[in-house]
């Protein structure tokens, strides 16, 4: 089995649903995943990335990777979608094989019947259309008060780890609107720490959830 670098610390909450969820599945599985990690800046990563700045950060992110990979690790993750702005830069001097969370979301968009998406996350991730991955897709845009009110609650869910029962209802009223009145066939839940406040039981309207898109996909190629 291979071991995997999980770069943590940018959003709490975010980390420790992709380790809980790691973990789980191995247990389901009856095998001992082994797991090296690394605490990033969160608050230099998410500055660097909203200024743009991707060959800054992409060099910092690989700082981290060369640390994991010290410490015996096969496969690199960062589980945060912000970071994912650098994905090209960063791909071209990383020193462990990556598997982003955006490799996974075009993979299970390729899979689906759906054309038509809405991306929901953070500013810079809703701003650049997940990075500019789902060029073969036809993106649904949201109105701006829509884009700034979930970029609002999603930056609070990632402050404190929970959504509140209005802030749920919030996102997922203008989810529902993006799919019944604008035409999209799926939402895509492109943040990490959406993934602890939306699951199989509480969302009613068609998705795809990049986190869990991710974790799957890290499984599978960590064996």
């Amino acid at each position: 089995m291979k071991t995997l670098g999980l770069v943590t610390g940018l959003g709490m909450g975010a980390g420790i649903f992709y380790y809980r969820q790691l973990v789980s599945a191995y247990r389901v599985l009856g095998v001992h995943p082994q797991i090296v990690m690394v605490h990033a800046d969160v608050q230099k990563v998410m500055d660097l990335a909203l200024r743009r700045e991707v060959s800054e950060l992409a060099t910092y992110l690989r700082g981290l990777l060369e640390q994991l990979k010290r410490g015996g690790a096969d496969l690199g993750c960062i589980p945060a979608f912000s970071p994912q702005v650098c994905d090209a830069e960063l791909k071209a001097i990383t020193p462990l094989p990556l598997l982003s969370p955006l490799d996974a979301i075009v993979q299970k968009a390729q899979e689906s019947n759906h054309r038509r998406f809405v991306v929901l996350g953070a500013q810079v991730t809703m701003e650049t259309q997940l990075f500019g991955r789902l060029k073969e897709f036809e993106i649904v845009g949201l109105p701006e008060s829509d884009t700034d009110t979930v970029a609002s609650i999603y930056k609070l869910i990632a402050e404190r780890e929970h959504a509140t029962t209005e802030q749920f209802n919030t996102v997922s009223a203008i989810a529902q609107k993006a799919v019944t009145v604008s035409g999209a066939d799926a939402v895509i839940l492109a943040g990490t720490d959406f993934s602890f406040v939306f699951n199989e039981t509480n969302t009613n309207f068609p998705c795809i959830d990049g986190a869990r898109a991710h974790i799957s996909a890290l499984i599978e190629a960590m064996q």
